[in-house]
């Protein structure tokens, strides 16, 4: 798949603009704060249905405006896919595909696939377990719109679990039902997990040790329950274990009145060279694995949904010499990929598109 098209109305400092994209490498370059991420956002938007800067889409419209419009248009081995978003400051976002509005976000995922790597995408490796789902969830929403609606059900389950344990009327037989719900979800979310990043680890570890000139190597693997009896990729033994550990758990859910445990505190162990690089390990080397991660991403979804996302880094170039730019852009090589930068030097003798923003 490569994105043909990106027009945007009122959308934040854009009053209105179209660019026409290649079907390999494309930049956007400008000074700082002319709005080149903004554009790159909007892409991102129109792939996973919200920002990666903001949870509050009404930021997003202009301010002299009452609504905002993206409009992205694909071509794909089944024909020409647009997606087109309208934000509106009194409702709800609303999407169309085809020009058919759509009831369910889970329709959007995997129309138009990207992955983001921008100056947050260090997250993925130093900072909280959360961050570290949220990657996995983003791809895997994108591959699987029955996963994408198993995490929505999880979160509402837990949620109304965690009510009960707030209200003060929690006990073990108000709890067992939401226990039962939740393990059978989250049996169903760590088990893909698992599969996901199972999967991930080569490729991320391949992609790891071409950035790296082959000095290091890159280990992920997925913390988060194994289930029971030997059944440690089965839903029924990953099911079966959660449902025990709620059990255990409930007399420190009670006391905390919070649930604690499952999936939504799952982890991925990033190792380089046998060292947890979420605890150790220099800025550079936890930069290296998180592009490792976000190239095998690329290689993942692409095999997975048959077609290839849009890579988008934003800003990433400042932060890398010129040899490891040099790799990072033959590592791009069979994908469309668009970049931001602040300088045009920085693709000399690169076949490029260049955008002046």
């Amino acid at each position: 798949m490569t994105v043909t098209e990106l027009h945007v109305k009122d959308y934040r400092n854009a009053k209105e603009r179209s660019i026409a994209l290649c079907p390999e490498r494309n930049a956007f370059v400008g000074a700082n704060a002319r709005g080149k991420t903004n554009l790159l956002e909007a892409v991102y938007f129109a792939g996973v249905g919200k920002s990666f800067r903001t949870p509050r889409d009404r930021e997003l419209i202009n301010s002299e405006a009452s609504r905002a419009y993206i409009c992205v248009t694909a071509d794909k081995d089944t024909g020409a896919e647009t997606v087109q978003i309208i934000i509106d400051r009194t409702v709800n976002k609303r999407v169309a595909i085809n020009n058919v509005p759509i009831t369910r976000m889970s329709e959007l995922m995997g129309v138009c696939p990207v992955v983001l790597f921008c100056p947050d995408g260090l997250k993925i490796v130093k900072d909280a377990p959360a961050d570290r789902r949220r990657f996995m969830d983003i791809s895997l929403c994108q591959i699987s719109k029955a996963y994408f609606s198993a995490l929505m059900q999880y979160d509402k389950i837990l949620a109304s679990r965690n009510k009960l344990l707030k209200s003060g009327g929690a006990n073990d037989n108000t709890l067992a039902p939401w226990d039962e719900l939740l393990a059978d979800v989250g049996a169903k979310i760590v088990k893909t997990r698992r599969g996901f990043i199972s999967k991930l680890s080569p490729i991320a570890a391949e992609r790891h040790a071409f950035l790296s000139d082959g000095r290091e190597t890159l280990v992920l693997e997925y913390e988060g329950e194994k289930g029971e009896k030997g059944e440690t990729d089965s839903v029924d033994g990953i099911k079966a274990a959660l449902a025990k550990k709620y059990v255990s758990d409930r007399e420190s859910d009670l006391r905390l009145k919070y649930t604690h445990t499952g999936p939504h505190k799952d982890d991925i162990k990033i190792s380089v060279n046998g060292v947890d690089l979420r605890a150790f390990g220099s800025q550079g080397q936890q930069r290296t694995a998180a592009l490792a991660m976000k190239l095998a991403e690329m290689k993942l979804l692409e095999s997975a949904i048959g077609t290839s996302p849009v890579l988008l880094l934003d800003d990433v170039f400042s932060e890398l010499d010129a040899v490891r730019r040099k790799k990072l852009l033959s590592a791009l090589d069979g994908f469309q990929s668009i970049i931001t930068a602040t300088d045009k030097a920085d693709f000399d003798g690169v076949d490029i598109n260049i955008v002046e923003i």
